[in-house]
């Protein structure tokens, strides 16, 4: 006879670790033999490995400059012949047994002279000298291709030009984008990266070959870090976290896209140097040296595991090791923000649709505004305008990229149009025209919209939409403008708003079950004007407020509302989208207009399943 097990059960693997989403992710860093001589802020072949990488310059306490070359063979460090022009802060390239030395500083408040050096694994050679004279410079490339980036040079006290050596002398080159240094640098002269410093802080540069562009940044502000791997795959360690003074432990990894958090450094260390070898994929690396805030002989390899299980979303497995069953999901409270691209035309005021972070719609706004933007997870594009330009129409989730509405608003408050992927028309008035009403749309036929101000007075009238007509159905309990709604026509919610009475930024938080509102608990922060993302009234994300800008996010799950990671720049008034898992905060005012747009990530983490 079968059983009830074989004929609904299913079977869990048995791994021996968690899955992880990269092969870089699993990377971890180990403590190695020390060096002979502690300091920081020298310099390394950053192309060099785990296991051959050469260490050069650098100092103790100020004010001495080292000309210490110290050689690495994946077990000790060994000193062999000196600089012959002890410095720190300088740029350094190639690979253990044929490196270059260039620029730097000699005493404090000094430049050393341009001078480069080139080791052949034996010794140092004075050769041809580089154009500008700089320190705190970012190194790339090898002994007979390398670059000199940004760096330091008074009375300029940052620099924007790049040289070029190509094994004899040094050309000038493209310049970055922003005068840089204190930066790391990675890569070769083909694809190389510009990563942090000061004053960019978190800005990425990527070098094509010909040109820089400005990339994505990084999660943690900092200058004074290690850089090593290529412009495709880099890694980001250490450094001290601007604007404070603090050695950070952070260790980022590019995928040629985006930074992610990786395993942290042993210790917070800052002036470290950094060698990986391009074509390593970030899976060897290596960092020496560095201030922690006393100069350290400290040594670390970083190493990536060589066969790995990937993370798949929903997965449940058994870990053999920690002897606990796992199941991997979305995890809302560990989410973060990171950088999106930016609107064609910064606006505020306007309304939005889309359900997932890579299908935003952005429309009206400020002006008033006719233009419409639609989003695909990187750029903004410019599609068919309104046909009635307006500002302060319905806020919330307006409906999908492809189906949505826009209702209400200045100066045509009872006009609704509607959008089908392409243009938008007019349609059906509203019975009460309004302006900054709250909508929960899931397409251009199904929608209700709830509140809004046909002056004097805050409205309390919700109706409800069927793709042909509007219905008045029971009110709001408090009257509100300028809120956010989200959901369907049967389960819906309206948060936050100017409140009448009092006539100031509300708390209240009411849920529509299909008949009747009822409030509910409170958002933590006071708001109006925020952006909002979710479909239903169980799982929602607001973000931003007005007056203030203010940069919180919360979360609400059904019973509660939690602080979660901040905006990174304060906005009220703006467009939101997507759901809780992913999310896009585009425009608003701080009060002046913000092109910039914010996408919201939620981790996928491993979760240990427990029985209660």
């Amino acid at each position: 006879m079968s059983k009830y097990k074989e004929i609904k059960g299913f079977k869990v693997q048995t791994l021996a670790s968690d899955t992880i989403a990269s092969q870089v992710l699993g990377g971890t860093w180990a403590s190695a033999a020390s060096l002979n001589t502690a300091r920081g802020n020298g310099n390394s072949s950053n192309q060099g490995t785990s296991t051959n990488t050469i260490y050069f310059g650098g100092y103790p306490p100020a004010p001495s400059r080292l000309a210490i070359t110290e050689s690495w063979n994946g077990t000790a460090w060994t000193e062999v012949n000196d600089l012959n022009q002890g410095r720190s802060n300088q740029g350094g390239a190639g690979v253990y047994t044929a490196a270059l030395c260039y620029g730097g500083g000699t005493q404090p408040g000094q430049f050393h002279p341009v001078t480069t050096e080139s080791w052949n694994g034996t010794s140092w050679t004075e050769v041809n000298d580089l154009n500008s004279a700089r320190r705190e410079l970012g190194g790339a490339g090898l002994q007979t291709a390398a670059m000199a980036i940004g760096g330091n040079h008074a009375p300029a006290p940052k620099l924007a030009n790049v040289e070029f050596w190509d094994g004899t002398s040094w050309t000038e080159g493209a310049d970055l984008p922003t005068a840089t240094s204190n930066m790391a640098a990675s890569g070769l002269t083909t694809s190389a990266l510009s990563i942090n410093g000061s004053p960019t802080d978190t800005k990425t540069f990527k070098y094509n070959g010909s040109a820089w562009s400005e990339d994505a940044d990084t999660n943690t502000p900092r200058n004074n870090l290690g850089g090593s791997g290529s412009g495709t795959s880099a890694l980001a360690s250490g450094g001290n976290n601007v604007p404070g003074t603090v050695q950070t432990a952070n260790t980022e990894g590019y995928d040629g896209t985006s930074w992610s958090e990786l395993s942290d450094l042993p210790t917070g260390n800052q002036a470290l140097s950094q060698s990986g070898a391009a074509a390593s994929g970030n899976t060897d690396a290596m960092m020496m040296g560095g201030q922690t805030p006393s100069a350290t002989t400290a040594t670390n390899t970083w190493s990536a595991p060589t066969t790995f299980t990937k993370i798949n979303l929903g997965q449940v497995y058994y870990n053999s090791t920690s002897n606990a069953y796992k199941v991997t999901e979305q995890a809302v409270p560990t989410g973060s923000w990171a950088s999106g691209g930016n609107l064609n035309t910064g606006r505020n005021g306007g309304g939005s649709a889309g359900t997932t972070q890579n299908t935003g719609l952005a429309f009206g706004g400020s002006g008033p505004s006719a233009l419409t933007e639609s989003y695909n997870g990187t750029s903004w594009t410019e599609v068919n305008d309104l046909n009635t330009a307006r500002n302060e129409g319905s806020r919330g989730m307006g409906g999908t990229q492809t189906s949505a509405l826009m209702v209400g608003g200045a100066p045509s408050p009872a006009f609704t149009e509607s959008w089908n992927g392409t243009s938008w028309t007019e349609i059906t008035d509203i019975n009460t025209g309004r302006k900054a009403s709250m909508i929960a749309a899931t397409s251009n036929t199904s929608a209700m919209i709830m509140g809004g101000e046909p002056p004097p007075t805050f409205s309390v009238d919700t109706e409800v939409w069927n793709g042909t007509a509007w219905t008045e159905v029971n009110n709001l309990n408090k009257g509100r403008n300028n809120g956010a709604g989200t959901g369907t026509v049967t389960a819906s919610i309206a948060i936050g708003g100017q409140i009448q009475p009092p006539n100031a930024a509300g708390q209240e938080v009411e849920s529509w079950n299909g008949t009747s509102w009822t409030e509910i608990a409170e958002v933590n922060t006071a708001t109006r004007g925020q952006g909002i993302s979710g479909t239903t009234n169980t799982d929602t994300l607001i973000f931003g407020t007005n007056p203030g800008a203010s940069a919180k996010t919360e979360y609400w799950n059904g019973s509660s509302w939690t602080e979660l990671a901040d905006l990174a720049t304060g906005r009220g008034n703006l467009y939101g989208f997507g759901s809780i898992y992913g999310a896009g905060a585009a425009g608003g005012t701080p009060p002046a207009t913000i092109v910039s747009t914010e996408e919201w990530n939620a981790a996928t983490l491993n979760k240990t399943i427990t029985v209660s």
